[in-house]
């Protein structure tokens, strides 16, 4: 378990609700198995369930908000109601797809919170938790002008991204950078696939003519 979810010794998950005792677990259960000793009430397994998605979740959630510290509350909540919703997952979809979709929903409820009081402008990602946006190869034996650019680049790429409505912003990130099949992202947002290509297709069009200034200066470089 990571120090997210970790208060005196004990991990714990969203509000106390549930605190689980902080043993390790021996090896990784299928993903059946694992569902079916949640249910069952077994702490180890859900642990071992937190531990298996956290990286996932906070970093979804710190692309889609742009915030770490509310990614984080995020997170908190999102395996909270994880805990609490178990006994309505149906199996349709992998345990990660379902958790996606729990995601994108409390990060859409977070920015519902922040219009209600008028915070819509977002700080940019702070990049030492997240993974940067891939723009390419990394070449480890960069020099530190090199590395500077690329973490320039990754900034301005994050910032663009943020300007995207939630709903391209949160198809883009599902395929793009989670990897997911566009059928994957439908079952994560609860949308038809072709809702998901239309926005998609918009999503890159808005990103491309955003970052258009940026990759004509990569060029003339």
């Amino acid at each position: 378990m990571s120090n997210l979810f970790e208060r005196d010794g004990r991990a714990t998950v969203g509000t106390g609700e549930m605190s689980l005792g902080a043993r390790s677990i021996p090896a990784v259960l299928p993903e059946r198995e694992l569902v079916a000793s949640c249910r069952a009430g077994d702490p180890e397994a859900f642990a071992q369930l937190v531990r298996l998605h956290e990286g996932m979740v906070l970093n979804l959630a710190a692309r889609l908000l742009g915030q770490v510290e509310e990614a984080r509350d995020v997170a908190q909540e999102v395996f909270l109601q994880v805990y609490k919703r178990l006994g309505a997952f149906e199996g349709r979809s992998s345990l990660r797809t379902w958790i996606y979709r729990i995601v994108v929903n409390q990060c859409h409820n977070r920015r519902r919170f922040w219009l209600r009081r008028r915070r819509e402008r977002e700080r940019p990602l702070d990049e030492a938790v997240l993974v940067p946006v891939p723009l390419g190869t990394s070449d480890t034996g960069a020099n530190p002008f090199e590395e500077t650019l690329r973490h320039e680049r990754a900034r301005r790429v994050q910032a663009a991204l943020l300007e995207l409505r939630f709903e391209h912003r949160s198809v883009l990130v599902l395929r793009e950078l989670e990897g997911l099949s566009c059928e994957d992202v439908a079952a994560a947002l609860g949308v038809p696939e072709g809702t998901v290509k239309s926005r998609l297709s918009r999503a890159r069009e808005a990103m491309r003519r955003k970052l258009a200034g940026l990759i004509e200066g990569e060029v003339r470089t």
